[in-house]
């Protein structure tokens, strides 16, 4: 592969993790939030492919596969699932403006590249300059945690995060060792499928996902 066309692909799925990460923020249908966590899972999956032919690494097309299933289609599918259960397809409105909620998703990411550019250093790699956008899905998963009310929209924070951990491996370290991924990819399956059953009890035992009104339970 190329220099330049590696450079391109690099950009272009970096790219589309990004914007898959702000348009989360942007939006309050629960449905369209679990289907670009969907997108994100194949861009994730895209870049295992790309880093990996580029580095000329033979198990990257099994790395690519596990990805994929489990980030684009196994785990949004138990979410949608756990909506569905509870019959819920919109988040909760909140006191922050959504307007004050893009303001600091782009506040964050301009934040992400003023820390990750230097640590990218002078390395005239591709992979190692697009470290900010692994950074940016970090501190947007947190963001969403943060911002959100709805139990789903949490866990889908906390794979946007998860997500951007594996972006910053894959981009640092031109993509992890198998076993590494298949582990770490089951233990977020595991976690994502236990929070799914406490939701949908939470939504029969309280009437309701809603994480802030919960603070009641400790009083």
């Amino acid at each position: 592969m190329s220099q330049h066309v590696f450079s391109q692909l690099i950009a272009t799925v970096t790219g589309v993790l990004l914007l898959t990460a702000i348009l989360q923020i942007w939006g309050r249908s629960l449905v369209r939030s679990i289907g670009l966590l969907s997108v994100q899972g194949a861009a994730l999956a895209a870049l295992v492919v790309t880093v990996g032919l580029n580095a000329g690494e033979p198990q990257v097309w099994v790395v690519a596969g596990i990805v994929l299933v489990m980030k684009s289609i196994v785990l949004p599918a138990a979410m949608l699932r756990a909506a569905k259960l509870i019959g819920e397809t919109r988040e909760r409105p909140t006191t922050i403006n959504p307007a004050v909620e893009l303001i600091g998703a782009a506040g964050l990411t301009l934040v992400a590249y003023v820390v990750g550019v230097p640590l990218a250093g002078p390395d005239p790699d591709p992979a190692r300059q697009a470290l900010p956008v692994g950074f940016s899905l970090v501190l947007l998963g947190f963001w969403l945690l943060l911002i959100r009310r709805s139990a789903i929209t949490q866990l889908v924070g906390f794979l946007v995060l998860d997500n951007g951990i594996a972006t910053v491996s894959f981009l640092a370290s031109g993509g992890l060792p198998l076993t590494i991924e298949l582990g770490a990819s089951l233990d977020v399956l595991l976690v994502v499928l236990i929070l799914g059953v406490l939701v949908v009890r939470m939504q029969r035992q309280q009437g309701h996902t809603d994480i802030a009104e919960l603070k009641e339970l400790h009083d």
